[in-house]
């Protein structure tokens, strides 16, 4: 994961005029994205409701997610720009460091996999001379013992992770994992990782070498080349189609997206092609396809994060339609700002995004993917 960057400043009108004809390509490209003044303006609100939500310790406390929220806190604080010695952020460091275990993970109780993660994440964006290298260290070898190794790679399981050693592995937790090595710096063509893809193709609805279970060859065309949330017991499923396959959802297929991508996939392979014909035609900012409202912050970020990941500063739907992305990402998140500043999925009782600090740390996290691209 990269350092974050500082707002930039956009380019008026007037500048436009000043700029050669043959600089109009890089003066467009530098127009793209929502006005940086915009996005602080935002997240500033953000902050300031959740420095009113921060306990003594530090913590942002939410039922059953352990450390998960802070972490997610300190990461979106520190990718917009906020510095590691600020207040809020410092607290909620220490607070991180209070649930590293023994065995090098950071949790309290359950979801060691996810909540270590996460506050891997953050502890690489906090990162200052030296001083947590160790403890990132630690906490990626932790989660390496987490991905499902044992049986073999004709087991569905196989490359997987769960919330923990012991849970049923799915994509959303295999995700973040992913996104954990590679900010830890580990290399792409790492085996963990490579054993990771496994298991997210077989995610995908995409029937062939890379997917080899039965699901597959029952996607609908209307599913193709999305993923969905777990290949095991697809019977079980609750995204089980009336073909028998298993339904595509927007915030895997992004998930899924971002992982071929970060773990050195091509764009030129089938899967990620597949993928982003998905996208295309399911582009929306409305919802989370095939989900509704559910998880709809979760999307959002895995969005930006897929998007960011693949490069496109204009994304063409299947239609053509060209999509400036950071803007209209940005305007999704500013319409359903609340007026204390948080943002709240008052529709999700499934995940927890009826809790505005998780809904609202998901949301800062995404604002540091809507920032104008860098000129080119």
């Amino acid at each position: 994961m990269n350092k974050s960057r500082r707002m930039l400043c956009g380019w008026g009108v007037a500048a436009l005029v000043l700029v050669p004809l043959g600089s109009t390509v890089k003066a467009r490209a530098a127009d793209l994205g929502p006005d940086p003044k915009e996005i602080q303006a935002v997240f500033d609100k953000a902050a300031a409701y959740l420095k009113k939500k921060q306990a003594p310790d530090g913590s942002f406390p939410v039922k059953g997610a352990g450390p998960g929220v802070t972490a997610l806190v300190v990461a979106a604080q520190l990718r917009n720009g906020v510095s590691a010695d600020d207040p809020v952020v410092a607290k909620a460091i220490a607070a991180l460091e209070k649930s590293v275990q023994k065995d090098g993970g950071i949790y309290d109780k359950g979801l060691a996999n996810y909540t270590t993660s996460v506050a891997l994440m953050a502890f690489v964006e906090a990162i200052k001379g030296g001083k947590y290298d160790t403890l990132i260290k630690n906490a990626t070898k932790f989660i390496r013992g987490m991905q499902q190794v044992e049986s073999g790679d004709k087991d569905v399981k196989f490359g997987g992770v769960g919330y923990d050693d012991k849970s049923r592995p799915d994509l959303s937790n295999t995700q973040l994992w992913v996104d954990a090595l590679i900010a830890a710096g580990v290399p792409k063509d790492d085996p963990a990782l490579q054993k990771a893809l496994i298991f997210i193709s077989r995610c995908q609805n995409l029937p062939g070498e890379k997917n080899d279970q039965p699901f597959a060859t029952k996607t609908t065309e209307d599913d193709k080349g999305g993923l969905t949330y777990s290949p095991i017991d697809p019977d079980k499923s609750n995204y089980k189609t009336a073909d028998g396959g298993l339904r595509s959802l927007g915030g895997m297929t992004y998930a899924g997206l971002k992982s071929f991508l970060y773990a050195g996939v091509s764009k030129e392979d089938k899967r990620v092609e597949a993928a982003l014909n998905w996208v295309r035609k399911h582009y929306t900012l409305d919802e989370n396809p095939g989900m509704g409202q559910a998880g709809l912050y979760y999307y959002y970020h895995t969005f930006g994060k897929a998007m960011d990941a693949l490069g496109e500063d204009n994304f063409a739907d299947a239609d053509g339609k060209k999509h400036d992305w950071r803007k209209e990402l940005f305007e999704a998140l500013k319409k359903r700002q609340q007026a204390d500043g948080s943002w709240v999925n008052e529709k999700d009782k499934q995940f927890g995004e009826a809790s505005p600090e998780l809904a609202t740390a998901f949301a800062m996290l995404t604002l540091s993917y809507c920032q104008p691209p860098k000129k080119k």
